[in-house]
């Protein structure tokens, strides 16, 4: 009993912790603590929750963590329609939206009008339903009429509170009373760009919003989790007309927990709204994430109804958007950078101009079917803008303008790295370099990749010794830089008997690194974390990973037949053999911790399918556990099917393998075979 009662207040103690920190850190943007000290707070919650699972609650902060994994979202439609927002990029069609509502409001007898200006969060719209202060339901806005239920998504972030807070929240509690609160869900600046540094060149996000959309849809919400999102709230139904105004809303919003953004105005003349959207024209690129405008909304709630709507957006609200920041500047030269892959990417060298906060003076043209379109030239004088007020990119080019020295940009014929001659694959829009053991490029960009931080983290392994250690032909492959000594690395550049030591004892730690990291470490073509994260688990070692056939490989989760025949490729290559024995002689982690190396291979050449649910397995487990074993989960039932397994309320699988003669076995005789 004393257990219990000591486990519970250091429970309510750790959550308490966690959720002062969270606030600290999201809302208050005055972290104490680094990460890593927030995550042992985090693990120590896990497992006393674990260890006294009765204690576990709804509104736990280890709910956060993630781990479901969801085969579709079901639908669900919103108790009022989430509208969009009429856009204008003009402060005259602002004037005359606050005019035209004026003459609306005169008709409802209200002579003075207040407008509440705030900024416009670049995110993914979604709504939260709390009952009993707990929140119960998340959705997407979908067609404005229904979404997508996510609650499962959306209780990983951390500024979703997941027990609305204070003293206003007790009033909420009791009779299953319900509020609504609507916001933006967005990525950090940040945030979004660690998370493209752990994906491949070739499926990186374009910008935060587009990020966001595709964190929200994964089925995975442990994946969710690790990617940090954020929420901002704008909306509050539930509480009465005694909170009739939109501003005390926000306020009200605020006291219950929610991060609101904290940048909005009451605004009672025209000329304070336009001194707020001009405010953050250049404000806003200092904030840590990303906005593209100003939303305006009549302050007065119970007027809008009144007032109503059009099909698509509400009479009573505008959202003016900031016209994407662009700017003209010179085409000095393009450059052809090739990448680990050996992709052959234009790059612009421009003249460097201020835009969006930022100086520019490079941008990538991405392929040269897009320097055909623009009709690009160097020298010519180009228009550039910031895609998702991000990324540089040339959009057009001032023909107006063009010199006469202006020279066409030819595609190279031979790899500007190691003059090897160039192949443009059948359906693609890219240019390969072929010679992937020697050119030098990218032997440099897969040992960068191997070095970096989500990959095996060799923190002392950077560009310029990376430049070296290719240059003086010490490393060709990742698989080299385990048999670098230290009289070898003191003599380099810049490094001494002390950088070398430190070199060589960071090699050596990396041998502990996870197999899943070494398998997103390798570099292959589209195997981003995610993927190398369920390789892992569905083949728990290199030598079942290689042996794997494409069919087999498209079965795991966030394998498609386009991955499983990069994975395929990669390990057909003779080099790759070579380069996994080095690895394993150097002590590398080639399998998976505490899974077998030698499983039986009872379901070797049998197409299994399953139907119905399982009580011992969830279906991307079992799928795993056939693989393993030499046999493949296939979709539909023929006469080629070698084994239907038939859980609990199965569906007509079952019928058409009865009527087909396939045999049949029931979770018990599945347990068995394994």
């Amino acid at each position: 009993m004393t257990d219990i009662i000591s486990a519970s207040e250091e429970i309510l103690r750790l959550r308490r912790e966690i959720e002062r920190h969270n606030r600290l850190y999201y809302q208050e943007a005055k972290p104490e603590i680094s990460d890593y000290d927030f995550d042992l707070l985090l693990e120590q919650l896990v497992a006393l929750e674990q260890q006294f699972p009765d204690l576990v609650t709804p509104d736990s902060p280890s709910q956060r963590v993630g781990g479901t994994i969801t085969k579709e979202f079901t639908a669900v439609r919103h108790r009022e329609p989430m509208l969009s927002l009429s856009n204008t990029y003009s402060p005259e069609e602002v004037e005359e939206f606050c005019n035209r509502l004026r003459k609306l409001l005169l008709l409802e007898g209200v002579q003075e009008q207040e407008m509440v200006a705030e900024l416009k969060f670049d995110g993914v719209a979604v709504t939260l339903l709390y009952r009993d202060a707990l929140l119960v339901q998340g959705a997407t806005r979908g067609d404005g009429v229904q979404g997508d239920n996510i609650t499962v998504n959306l209780k990983t972030i951390a500024t979703i509170p997941l027990r609305l807070e204070g003293s206003l929240a007790g009033e909420l509690q009791g009779e299953g009373r319900e509020i609504e609160v609507r916001g933006e869900v967005y990525m950090p600046k940040l945030d979004f760009e660690h998370l493209n540094e752990t994906r491949p060149e070739e499926d990186r996000f374009a910008n935060p919003r587009n990020a966001t959309a595709g964190t929200l849809k994964l089925q995975d919400s442990a994946e969710v989790a690790r990617r940090r999102l954020s929420f901002v709230a704008y909306y509050l139904k539930g509480l009465g007309d005694e909170t009739a105004s939109h501003f005390s809303r926000l306020k009200m919003l605020e006291r219950l927990g929610f991060h609101t953004g904290g940048h909005y105005r009451l605004c009672r003349e025209q000329n304070e709204i336009n001194r707020f959207i001009e405010e953050w024209t250049e404000r806003r690129w200092k904030l840590p994430y990303e906005t593209d405008g100003v939303v305006l909304k009549l302050n007065d709630v119970r007027l809008w109804d009144k007032i109503g709507a059009t099909a698509k957006s509400p009479r009573w609200a505008i959202a003016y958007k900031y016209p994407a920041q662009q700017a003209a500047t010179e085409l000095l030269d393009v450059l052809f950078q090739v990448g680990r892959l050996g992709t052959i990417t234009p790059v612009a060298e421009l003249k460097p101009v201020l835009l969006a906060g930022s100086t520019v003076s490079r941008s990538t043209l991405h392929n040269f079917d897009e320097i055909e379109r623009l009709g690009l030239m160097v020298h010519d004088r180009v228009v550039i803008e910031k895609a998702g007020e991000v990324i540089p990119k040339v959009i057009s080019v001032v023909l107006a303008e063009r010199p006469v020295d202006a020279e066409p940009i030819a595609v190279p014929v031979v790899c500007p790295e190691c003059n090897t001659p160039l192949e443009k694959p059948e359906n693609e829009v890219s240019w390969y370099c072929p010679n992937e053991a020697e050119c030098p490029a990218q032997i440099r960009g897969r040992l960068l990749h191997f070095a970096s931080r989500n990959a095996m983290d060799i923190k002392t392994l950077g560009k310029a010794l990376v430049d070296q250690l290719v240059g003086m032909k010490l490393v060709r492959d990742v698989g080299d830089l385990y048999l670098l000594q230290e009289p070898q690395l003191e003599n380099l550049e810049r490094m001494g008997r002390k950088s070398a030591q430190n070199l060589v004892r960071a090699l050596a730690e990396s041998r502990e690194k996870s197999y899943e990291r070494l398998l997103y470490a390798l570099g292959i073509r589209h195997v981003g974390r995610a993927t190398a994260r369920e390789l892992s688990a569905a083949y728990p070692s290199l030598d079942l990973l290689r042996q794997a056939s494409e069919e087999e490989l498209s079965t795991v989760p966030d394998v498609g037949p386009i991955v499983a025949r990069s994975i395929v490729d990669f390990f057909a290559k003779p080099s790759s053999a070579a380069l996994f024995e080095t690895l394993r002689e150097a002590g590398v982690q080639v399998s998976a911790a505490g899974k077998p190396e030698q499983v039986n291979r009872n379901f070797e050449g049998i197409s299994v399918i399953f139907t119905g649910g399982l009580e011992r397995y969830d279906r991307q487990k079992a799928t795993e556990l056939v693989i393993e074993r030499g046999g493949r989960v296939v979709g539909s039932v023929s006469k080629k099917t070698g084994l239907v397994v038939a859980g609990h309320d199965p569906g007509s699988k079952l019928e058409k393998a009865l009527k087909l003669g396939v045999r049949v076995v029931t979770e018990d005789e599945f347990d068995a075979m394994l």
